[in-house]
């Protein structure tokens, strides 16, 4: 993301998970943001613009952005496991920020976003680190069905997505009375509109 950028491997269920560190500027971090991204199947890594935005907006917090290569894509050993073991992979990477001691926040973006909502739950039943913040932006909850999330959870959906349909999030969220922020005219990959999102993110998670 940027000349500070750390680069490292850390044990993943499948093998070695390729990661990279973001930290703020000055002393201390406010917590640990984990960050998931899209399908990996078609083209998704953790150098995914969006999801580099959401790096970006989390050290802007104050935090520590941690991204991560799901298994099987950039250099994470294993192979696609469609959504189950990549589950795994996600709850690794909490284990080792949750080292630190520092609260967590879980985000994740379209694939990403599916797999944080799963893993989020993963980590209530279990007793796990609760995430302080959860983000998802055009999660893909209609092909990787994902369970409900706490509501304090931020939820970002472009209108005009073209790969998840608002409407299908719509749907995922009803139930659970959670709000949806919609961001007008925006397909899914928030086209000349990163500067939006971020700061839709920093304005609800300050």
């Amino acid at each position: 993301m940027n000349a500070g950028t750390r680069r490292f491997e850390l044990a993943g269920p499948a093998g070695a998970l390729a990661c990279a560190l973001d930290e703020p500027a000055g002393a201390g971090a406010a917590g640990t943001a984990v960050l998931a991204h899209p399908h990996p199947l078609h083209g998704g890594t953790m150098d995914n613009k969006v999801v580099q935005t959401l790096a970006r907006a989390f050290v802007q917090l104050g935090w520590r952005a941690l991204r991560f290569n799901f298994r099987g894509v950039g250099g994470s050993a294993g192979a696609w496991d469609e959504g189950r073991g990549e589950v795994e992979d996600l709850l690794a990477v909490v284990d080792h920020a949750a080292e630190s001691g520092l609260p967590l926040a879980l985000g994740g973006f379209s694939f990403g976003g599916a797999m944080a909502a799963r893993a989020a739950l993963r980590l209530a039943d279990s007793g796990g680190a609760v995430p302080a913040r959860l983000v998802l932006v055009g999660p893909a909850v209609a092909n990787f069905p994902a369970p409900p999330v706490p509501q304090h959870a931020l939820v970002v959906h472009g209108e005009a997505d073209e790969v998840v349909p608002l409407s299908s999030v719509l749907d995922w969220a009803r139930p659970q009375t959670l709000p949806v922020v919609v961001v007008p005219g925006v397909g899914h990959f928030f086209h000349g509109q990163l500067g939006v999102l971020k700061r839709i993110v920093v304005q609800a998670c300050r």
